[in-house]
């Protein structure tokens, strides 16, 4: 059995994962937390013992970390006796955390790919230009790596894989659709790193259809889903991480990815865009300062961690796959929905971090009983999604299905 848990990364959607970490640490045993800034990880700890979220008594502790110091983050493993690192920090450090895993035979799992701050939207398939080339040297160390275990990517892949074992044998089409049809009450903000958010759309939309990738721009592509409980919402196909997997897993099928966008975000993304305001590249002022617009817009956006007191209403994430079972049509469509206030009410963060953190607790709870220390590299469609899915309807975020039968939950 594997326990004691290390958590890299301090803003929202740790805050998440560590309050489940403490509310399972009779499993997961003694829970560390580490960041470039440590007083985020001590405000965290603050958070669970005001919440007395620890299950049974333990090891809460913070630890200042540069994480893109391989050294270092091995260092910190051994020095902590964790055997399971939870990468909820920025994607730049990734290929970082996961190196001082291979090093030190800790298991592995973040929940975004990879990024490059120099580059934005990379080739197809994504993780074939950074995680994947560790799969083999996983497998030669017997290291568990777990890649994109958040929601999206995460439990919409598993979605995937349950409806095309359960539902739809030959699938033609797996879209994934997000919407969040809450809010935070201000002008304008993101609603996780702004960073990180603004490069997701800045570049080519790619999508797997037809057989081969297809490009388009942002905002290009949209339509209207009538989804339960948010009922009929305009989302738009976007570039992201699941698409790169999926596609890779099931060629057969058309992949798409479709996130719900307000014309107001619309416009201020806009704007910003053609103003270069969104640009990666550092630029010089008239001053001869260097700095980089996407940073400096980052900076004077709010903190999405600040959003959760004033956040109401609910998120829906699903997948929805089509296709044929038995020589007949066969569609089912399968989402949570979380709602903002009762994220805040439990663990003080909002809907979007709870989605996004709530799942890499679930999957460390199957690597620490073992039906999920798989001793090499997996994405979570290539894992067993019923252990996952019963852990996160008893932690947090039940699932349900849609199709001919009607709406229901779903227990396994």
């Amino acid at each position: 059995m594997k326990q004691n848990v290390l958590i890299i990364g301090a803003g929202g959607v740790a805050q998440v994962t560590a309050h489940k970490c403490a509310q399972n640490n009779d499993l997961l045993g003694d829970i560390h937390i580490a960041s470039r800034t440590v007083a985020k990880c001590e405000r965290i700890i603050e958070s669970i013992r005001e919440k007395d979220s620890l299950k049974v008594d333990g090891v809460l502790k913070a630890h200042a970390l540069n994480a893109m110091d391989t050294a270092a983050v091995a260092a910190l493993i051994r020095d902590t006796g964790a055997q399971i690192v939870i990468n909820v920090g920025s994607a730049f450090v990734n290929m970082y955390v996961l190196e001082a895993c291979l090093e030190t035979g800790a298991a592995y799992m973040d929940t975004a790919i990879h990024e490059d701050p120099e580059k934005i939207c990379e080739t197809p398939p994504w993780y074939g230009n950074y995680e994947w080339k560790r799969r083999e040297r996983c497998a030669e160390k017997k290291v568990t790596a777990i890649l994109g275990v958040g929601f999206d990517p995460g439990v919409v892949n598993a979605y995937a894989k349950l409806a095309i074992d359960d539902y739809v044998a030959e699938p033609s089409e797996i879209d994934i659709v997000d919407i969040n049809a809450g809010s935070h009450g201000r002008w304008f903000s993101t609603n996780f790193d702004p960073e990180i958010n603004f490069r997701e759309f800045t570049g080519t939309v790619y999508s797997w259809q037809q057989g081969k990738w297809q490009s388009n721009k942002m905002f290009e592509v949209g339509k209207e889903w009538d989804l339960p409980v948010v009922g009929t919402q305009k989302a738009y196909m976007t570039g992201h991480d699941e698409v790169h997997s999926l596609a890779t897993n099931y060629p057969q099928a058309d992949v798409r990815f479709w996130m719900g966008f307000g014309d107001h975000y619309i416009n201020v993304f806009t704007v910003l865009k053609n103003l270069g305001l969104l640009s990666e590249q550092p630029v010089k002022t008239a001053e001869g300062l260097e700095v980089v617009p996407l940073k400096v817009v980052k900076a004077v956006l709010p903190d999405p961690s600040s959003l959760a007191p004033d956040y109401t209403g609910k998120t829906c994430i699903g997948t929805l796959v089509k296709g044929k079972t038995d020589g007949k049509n066969a569609e089912v469509f399968i989402y949570n929905v979380a709602d903002h206030k009762d994220a805040y009410n439990e663990v003080g963060s909002q809907g979007i971090s709870y989605t996004a953190g709530v799942p890499p607790v679930a999957a460390a709870m199957l690597i620490a009983d073992g039906t999920w220390d798989v001793e090499t590299m997996k994405n979570v469609e290539e894992l067993d999604p019923k252990p996952f899915l019963n852990i996160l309807n008893r932690i947090g975020l039940p699932t349900y299905i849609k199709d001919e039968a009607g709406e229901r939950p779903l227990t396994f």
